[in-house]
């Protein structure tokens, strides 16, 4: 007899627990798979720290591997769920599907950012739910303070260091404690030549900061921020974001090129889709932890409503502690429906919360006691020491050594501003050039594709100007855009630059592959690039094309009716130098191959799915191509991403220096 298949989606605090808890009930006597978009399980609470430079990366990141030694660990983003035929289907890393079958289904996907119709926050707000934008955001802040303090201009200089945090719950009161910590330590050893210092705001149209705990603690948390010149306006929110700054609700206007976005979370839309009952965004399930009429399916941590058996007809909140809880119960009564055990509600006990404010400060009432100070704050470290599955030692190394060492301030620029996008069904994950798109996991957002990627844009959610490099490409690989796509202007950032001017009618052609054509025909000067004369000024040791990437552009092409070139008559860029294609008698242009007599294939989104095909020159050898193959080209910056932070071209046109 087959094991029974067990699958948990998500490894979250509650999918964490669950798989850690089952594979010690079960003993080997079921095949645990843990569905996960990354390989490693993200300790949240500390991620603050990690943006303000007290903490690496790795160390809130535990190996879901390396300490889940009996579970089976795929890579990939659930986006479809077959509850008859009791299969899970995937998107892997690198854009293969598969399916996962089950017997019992664990549902713990998470949450993600919350959205509000406040026109701009979308296209320049950034969240705060995973590891890429902390780490985006300690290079945003650095390059921001440093940019500041070169500025001259006062106006300049006060925008660059203003800092906007909206939305005072535990996440954003702490990073606007940290974040204020972070960058008086860099101004104090690097002063501004205007003299101004940097400014933190945080926004809520909460009454006070932290509502959720008790009103002690939060006079305490909000008397710590004043101290440090941290900007609190309850009552307060943003109207309207834009590249410059942000409007308040109350009229006034603030400069500043920061906007955090910790309004709070929903529950992930993968559960949407099932099609059954919901509770604002969470699937109702049972004291048990169990879908009513599916004894196949559970849901725990912050895509399920759980009864709150204390509170009769409440739901226990989403917060990691219910969610850590979830999952162990979650875990014994999957294990109690295979026999294994016995079931059990979930009754949770208040502990208490903890928040840290930086440095010695913090705010925590473990078992109801009211605490600050010196005392708050070494509770609150010994509890994230004691709930970190994993890295306890690295961790407390890591704030010894910040505690008498100062602050390594710099940017590494591996995160850039397009791959962390506000509007994001996978927050834990980046947005990399050419990822694949997930069909079926909609985020819920008018005009986005069901990806998460709105309309004509690249991955990330904002336009392809924003390509990744020291100035981003605006379509071509570091380029400038393509002008001559369907419908407009002829390309001058297709391989050569601007379209010849000549084309097969009128004088000779510069813009035929192989540099600069024959300038007779037999019986005249010898073509630069036919076999005997002046070498090709593309080819190797030759002077580049004119019409080559990295050379010197050409003229325009004919068609000369349609706004400088007309149709898009040449390929499309594709990053590399062309061959010189040398065949007998006129043929299209291959546009970059070297096999003559075949049209050329779309590389982007042409106009009928097909790549227009360029006029050929007036002659050309039947010798075999001269160029050993595709070189860089000598201007252009090699494929990949530039880590080098550089002006980015903004949604609205505006170049924002430095931000990326």
């Amino acid at each position: 007899m087959s094991r029974p298949r067990i699958v948990i989606v998500g490894a979250g605090f509650a999918g964490y627990r669950t798989a850690r808890t089952l594979s010690r009930l079960t003993r080997h006597q079921a095949d645990i798979t843990l569905l996960n978009p990354t390989d490693y399980f993200l300790y949240l609470p500390l991620l603050p720290q990690v943006a303000a430079g007290i903490l690496e990366p790795r160390r809130v990141s535990v190996s879901l591997s390396g300490t889940l030694p009996h579970v089976r660990l795929v890579l990939g983003e659930a986006d479809g769920i077959d509850l008859d035929g009791h299969t899970v289907h995937y998107t892997g890393p690198e854009g293969e599907e598969g399916t996962l079958p089950f017997d019992r289904l664990v549902l713990a996907a998470g949450s993600v950012n919350k959205l509000l119709p406040i026109p701009g926050v979308a296209e320049h707000a950034h969240g705060f739910r995973g590891l890429p934008e902390a780490l985006y955001l300690r290079d945003h802040v650095t390059r921001q303070v440093e940019l500041a303090a070169a500025a001259d201009d006062r106006a300049e200089c006060a925008a660059r260091c203003t800092f906007v945090v909206v939305g005072a719950g535990y996440t954003g009161t702490e990073v606007a404690a940290h974040g204020a910590m972070y960058t008086d330590a860099q101004v104090r050893k690097h002063p501004m030549r205007t003299g101004m210092r940097p400014r933190w705001m945080l926004l809520d149209v909460a009454p006070r900061v932290m509502p959720e705990m008790d009103e002690r603690l939060s006079r305490t948390a909000e008397r710590v921020l004043r101290q440090r010149g941290v900007d609190v306006r309850m009552g307060t929110s943003v109207k309207e974001a834009t590249h410059d700054g942000v409007v308040l609700t109350d009229g006034s206007t603030v400069d500043t090129r920061t906007l955090v976005w910790c309004v709070g979370v929903r529950p992930d839309p993968l559960v949407e889709s099932l099609g059954l009952p919901m509770e604002r965004g969470r699937l109702l399930v049972d004291p048990h932890l169990q879908v009513p009429g599916r004894p196949e399916l559970f849901a725990c941590g912050d895509v399920a409503a759980v009864p709150d058996l204390n509170q009769p007809g409440q739901y226990t909140p989403m917060t990691a502690q219910h969610a850590w809880r979830h999952g162990k119960v979650c875990a014994q009564n999957v294990a109690a429906s295979l026999g294994i055990g016995e079931r059990r509600a979930y009754r949770h006990r208040d502990m208490g919360f903890v928040v840290d404010l930086g440095g010695a400060k913090a705010a925590a009432n473990p078992l109801g006691l009211p605490m600050s100070g010196p005392a708050a704050g070494a509770v609150t470290r010994g509890y994230h020491l004691a709930a970190m599955p994993g890295n306890r030692v690295r961790v407390a190394a890591d704030w010894l050594l910040d505690a008498v060492l100062p602050r390594q301030a710099v940017q590494l620029g591996l995160v850039r501003s397009w791959s962390v996008p506000l509007e994001s069904s996978s927050p834990e994950v980046a947005r990399v050039p050419g990822s694949p798109k997930r069909p079926g996991k909609a985020t819920g957002s008018a005009g986005q594709r069901p990806d998460g990627e709105e309309a004509g844009t690249h991955p990330g959610g904002e336009p392809t100007r924003n390509h990744p490099g020291g100035e981003p490409a605006k379509g071509q690989p570091g380029g400038e855009p393509a002008k001559n796509e369907p419908s407009d202007e002829p390309a001058k950032g297709q391989p050569g630059g601007e379209p010849a001017k000549n084309e097969p009618s009128g004088g000779p052609a510069k813009g035929q592959p192989g540099g600069e054509p024959a300038k007779e025909q037999p019986g005249g000067e010898p073509a630069k690039n036919q076999p005997g004369g002046e070498p090709a000024k593309n080819q190797p040791g030759g002077e580049p094309a004119k019409n080559q990437p990295g050379g010197e552009p050409a003229g325009s092409r004919s068609h000369g009716g349609r706004a400088k070139g007309g149709q898009s008559g040449s390929p499309r860029a594709s990053g590399k130098p062309r061959r010189a294609v040398e065949a007998a008698g006129p043929r299209p242009a291959r546009g970059g191959s070297g096999k003559p007599g075949k049209a050329s294939r779309a590389s982007g989104a042409g106009s009928a799915g097909k790549r227009p095909t360029a006029p050929s020159g007036p002659s050309r050898s039947a010798g075999p191509p001269t160029d050993p193959g595709p070189e860089p080209p000598a201007n252009q910056p090699p494929p990949g991403p530039d880590i080098a932070p550089g002006p980015v071209k903004r949604t609205d046109g505006r170049a924002a220096e430095g931000d990326s």
